[in-house]
């Protein structure tokens, strides 16, 4: 028997322009009004930056201002440069690019929305026929969980920093959820078109990041298909196979008759993708338990619950199919080569589907506990930010003051009104809300993920206003750039140097320093990079003084570790 019983009422869906609205505030405002960051955002942006003022061999041969950075895959750094191409000029590299993340983050949040929306009206995850009529149409129950499914996604922690990046992992991610779009195109349709769109997912995926996590993809679905969907079987290894190697193949087979720099990329990639695969390890598996609770809050309740409910359903196509996908996301966590938060981006997206099935069959005590947790946490923390901005505008409290300044040493605070006036309605928005929920307590499904998700809307919002010139402060290299393009000539020299891409970037980008391509040049200055109390990851750290002049050395005042030295060649 299904565990899903319910009235038309409770079907309502959320008017169009409140998603549209909370996807807008979600992924607009860290993106509007800072510099490229430190680590992901900063190297993918050099990429494209590089790209986009480059020739064929550039956009061929992914690299940052003459560093290697053919591993990942072309995709993302394709259309970031094409964005500054049409939108430099009038916004700037930096926010050119960003429209490329943009577009990342709606191509993903269509996805899960649609996916959901094709899986929820199927007989299957039907409600059950009530006695006397008034059960809700297959259509308006599919477009609530749908509702329901992007709030989840949109409250993800993990997705914030991800999702706002100029990085490969911001499109990996979209791309998974379409491909999750087009499984269930593939699933309801069973067409060849459908198949061909399943195809195309995949290679692009495979173009974006490589091709573990797309091939696992197809395995996972070949496995399923093999169980449940036989006649499927055809399709997927002479359409959805084929397809999805011709579209990445065309990047290799580019390679290979141009031969960019008198090269090709392939074998750097191919290493890269042979690096994320290792046999599982302890480490692997605290770093799952450890990180992922906090990464996939609030999906992996919502989803554990789902798979419990619908046990007996087990075959179902709104179970298995994103079931499948999570359990190649966890396969590929345990056999990574790496422990970073980027491997766990693609379970998001199935996490989400599989937590709006899971809305229906909640108990209303579970969602109240849900709800005030969520009220009572989110509103805390809205609290202490909008305390610290107070704290660090007036010097009240002294504690929190000193605390700011410490971690931003020589930072001097702004005063802006316009985003002091958003956050200030984004928060009289959040205590509405609040009121509507708990005075109204609305039988619609996505009550029991509303405040979650707006919660966490809020959170970000007030960080990236009245927080943002703060934060980038200590996460922007363009001060530190500048000091060294003082010490450098206009023009006519180039720099050895072993800093890393995010570094490269940075300076490339800010202070218009003149990097060795692909360290083949015999450079006059030398600039290097260490980290007190680690081990240097230069190539040479110390070289000898009858050779080479300091001539300057600097760091971010907001990072003690790591300091930059820049030496010139005496002879």
């Amino acid at each position: 028997m299904k565990p899903v019983r319910l009235p038309a009422a409770a079907t309502n869906a959320l008017p169009r322009w409140v998603l549209f609205a909370l996807c807008l505030l979600y992924i607009l405002p860290g993106l509007i009004g800072r510099d490229p960051w430190k680590t992901d955002d900063a190297a993918g942006f050099g990429i494209m930056w590089t790209m986009a003022h480059g020739g064929l061999d550039d956009w061929l041969w992914p690299h940052i201002v003459g560093l290697p950075a053919a591993d990942k895959g072309p995709l993302a750094f394709w259309i970031g440069a094409f964005c500054i191409k049409l939108f430099g000029s009038v916004l700037g590299d930096a926010g050119a690019a960003r429209i490329a993340t943009v577009g990342f983050f709606l191509l993903g949040s269509l996805s899960v929305w649609y996916t959901t929306y094709l899986l929820g009206r199927r007989p299957e995850a039907q409600p059950l026929r009530l006695a006397f009529g008034g059960q809700p149409e297959p259509s308006d129950y599919g477009r609530t969980l749908a509702d329901g499914a992007l709030l989840i996604y949109l409250g993800c922690l993990g997705l914030l920093v991800h999702s706002h990046s100029t990085s490969a992992e911001a499109l990996q991610v979209s791309l998974i959820a379409f491909s999750l779009y087009a499984s269930a195109r593939l699933f309801e349709l069973r067409t060849w078109r459908a198949a061909a769109l399943l195809g195309l997912a995949l290679g692009l995926s495979l173009l974006a990041r490589g091709w573990v996590l797309p091939l696992a993809l197809w395995a996972g679905l070949l496995m399923l298909t093999s169980l449940r969907e036989r006649s499927l079987l055809l399709k997927l290894c002479a359409i959805v196979l084929p397809i999805a190697v011709m579209v990445a193949g065309s990047w290799i087979l580019a390679c290979r008759i141009v031969r960019p720099f008198n090269s090709s990329p392939y074998d750097a990639w191919m290493l890269w993708n042979y690096q994320q695969l290792a046999l599982p390890s302890w480490d692997n598996i605290k770093h799952l338990f450890k990180n992922g609770i906090w990464f996939a809050w609030p999906a992996w309740p919502f989803a554990g619950w789902a798979v419990y409910a619908w046990r007996r359903q087990y075959q179902a196509p709104h179970i298995t199919l994103p079931l499948s996908f999570f359990g190649v996301s966890i396969l590929l966590i345990l056999f990574s080569g790496h422990s970073d938060e980027s491997i766990l981006l693609p379970m998001l997206p199935p996490l989400a589907i599989l937590a709006a099935f899971g809305l229906p069959t909640m108990k209303r005590g579970a969602i109240n506990a849900v709800d005030w947790f969520s009220v009572m946490t989110l509103t805390t923390c809205a609290g202490f930010i909008w305390l610290g901005w107070i704290a660090k505008q007036t010097g009240w409290p002294a504690q929190l003051a000193r605390n700011a300044f410490k971690l931003a040493p020589g930072f001097k605070p702004e005063f802006s009104l316009i985003a002091c006036v958003v956050a200030a309605l984004a928060t009289a928005g959040w205590f509405v809300l609040v009121h509507w929920r708990v005075s109204r307590r609305p039988s619609v499904l996505w009550r029991a993920v509303v405040l979650s998700s707006g919660g966490v809307i809020l959170c970000w919002l007030l960080l990236t206003t009245l927080w943002m010139p703060w934060i980038n402060y200590g996460k922007s290299y363009a001060g530190v750039a500048k000091q060294l393009a003082e010490k450098l000539p206009q023009s006519q020299y180039c720099i050895d140097t072993n800093i890393g891409p995010a570094q490269r970037a940075s300076f490339a980008y800010f202070g218009h320093v003149s990097f060795a391509q692909f360290d083949n040049a015999h450079c006059d200055y030398l600039l290097l990079q260490d980290n007190n109390g680690r081990k240097p990851n230069a190539k040479t750290t110390n070289p000898p003084s009858n050779a080479w002049r300091l001539l300057w050395n600097g760091r971010r005042p907001s990072d003690r570790d790591e300091r930059f030295r820049l030496y010139q060649r005496v002879n």
